[in-house]
């Protein structure tokens, strides 16, 4: 296939997929510069289209998830909120026991505990997410500019 592509149509398709990397300096940028360049474009070249839409697609999935990743932990922070009214919850009721230097540390009195499993687990995902998002966008920017058509993995076909 790499025959048939001129040099800009690789370009501008690796461009597309790289320009999702801006989301990091303009807000929805990942959305923003490749839709552009995409509509701009689509019409004039085949693989120009085809690239688009994977990048575009993979962008608005990521997000789904994301926000799938940050709804999942939601029930975990209202199941602590009534904790943080709670008058002895940061040890208000104790500070005259500052001076007292007997430092103990009871897991059993760590409230923050049953809040941690879910937001690192949460947090995890996110992180996972970013990596993934970075990785795929490198690789397609990277196989594209050589001619190949590049599929992104864990993508829902929003744009067909």
């Amino acid at each position: 296939m790499t025959e048939s592509l001129t040099k800009h149509e690789r370009n501008l398709s690796a461009i597309i997929h790289a320009s999702t990397f801006s989301k990091y300096f303009i807000p929805f940028g990942n959305f923003i510069l490749p839709l552009i360049l995409w509509t701009a474009n689509k019409k004039e070249h085949k693989f120009v289209d085809y690239n688009g839409k994977q990048a575009l697609n993979f962008q608005i999935s990521m997000l789904l998830y994301s926000v799938v990743a940050g709804l999942i932990s939601i029930p975990f922070f209202v199941g602590f909120l009534p904790d943080l009214f709670d008058g002895n919850f940061f040890g208000f009721h104790r500070l005259s026991d500052l001076n007292n230097l007997n430092i103990h540390i009871n897991s059993d009195d760590f409230r923050f505990g049953r809040l941690f499993w879910p937001v690192g687990i949460t947090g995890l995902l996110q992180a996972a997410l970013v990596v993934v998002n970075v990785v795929y966008t490198i690789l397609a920017t990277i196989r594209t500019n050589e001619g190949e058509t590049f599929k992104y993995p864990f993508t829902i076909k929003f744009i067909k």
